[in-house]
């Protein structure tokens, strides 16, 4: 089943966009963890500079959610934005998506800090749901390290 360039690309926006909503929710108090959730497939993976780890979308996860939307809350994070998107089709069902994220970070005695980095993902149309079923990060933690953000 082969969708318009157009066509894929409008939901696949519309999809990022309903999740920088859904941070922005969870970063003013309110986690739509479902939502989040749904976002995911039943199985996906995660890569970054420490190795390749394979999570499931179940109860574990739905736990894990509210804990890090917490964690980002607690280091002053004030937004996450989309700043740019690109999007590749890999075939009919899959894309890979390229999320140039835009962080603002409030700093005790400081000015706002801003951190942009890409986060690659892989989404798969299944029944016109699209699912994120990977991810590469860069060192998000040893950024934050960096700007004094965590310890």
């Amino acid at each position: 089943m082969k969708q318009e360039k157009s066509t894929i690309e409008s939901r696949i926006k519309a999809f990022f966009t309903a999740y920088e909503k859904r941070y922005a929710d969870a970063l003013a108090g309110s986690i739509d963890v479902e939502a989040t959730a749904a976002a995911f497939a039943e199985e996906f993976i995660e890569a970054n500079p420490f190795g390749v780890h394979a999570g499931r979308n179940d109860e574990e996860l739905r736990k894990v959610i509210p804990k890090g939307m917490e964690f980002y809350r607690e280091i002053g994070t004030k937004s996450m934005e989309v700043g740019n998107l690109s999007i590749t089709t890999l075939d009919p069902l899959h894309y890979l998506a390229k999320v140039h994220w835009r962080a603002t970070y409030r700093q005790k005695d400081k000015d706002d800090l801003l951190i942009e980095f890409d986060v690659i993902y892989f989404l798969q149309d299944i029944g016109q749901k699209l699912k994120i079923f990977a991810y590469i990060t860069g060192d998000e933690r040893g950024v934050m390290k960096e700007h004094g953000l965590i310890d």
